[in-house]
């Protein structure tokens, strides 16, 4: 939640909601990833929460049970560089960088989102400017 974002009749961001998800082969990979593109301004929140994944890797089939799943919320305008951006750090030879469509937001919180991706100085700003128990 922002606080204080829900006052008056802002207009919405001209920017649309994105989230981009990938794996990560633990929580030290998923959380470096996560600080470096919040503290760039490509996101402004980075979900992080461990899984168990089940796949096939060279002929084999692979169950992992500690990887971790990174849910990251930016916006339309900053997720090309995102994703390319994870792309170019990712620790797996194969990365999965999944983008999920998003039919909707809440305004507040997509004038949060919209401001704390402009640019890696607003992240900064944003951060501190409205967050209350989180997004």
């Amino acid at each position: 939640m922002v606080a204080g974002a829900g006052a008056g009749a802002e207009a919405a961001p001209a920017a649309e909601p994105a989230i981009i998800v990938s794996t990560y082969p633990d929580k030290a990979a998923a959380a470096g990833a996560a600080a470096a593109l919040v503290g760039a301004g490509l996101a402004a929140c980075v979900n992080i929460s461990e899984i168990s994944s089940f796949y096939s890797w060279e002929g084999k089939m692979v169950e992992d049970e500690r990887e971790h799943i990174a849910i990251f919320k930016t916006t339309s305008d900053r997720k090309e560089e995102l994703k390319e951006r994870i792309g170019t750090t990712h620790p797996y030879d194969v990365p999965e960088i999944a983008e999920i469509a998003v039919s909707g937001i809440n305004g507040p919180y997509m004038r949060w989102l919209a401001a704390s991706t402009s640019s890696p100085a607003a992240a900064a700003t944003a951060s501190d400017g409205g967050r209350g128990s989180g997004p």
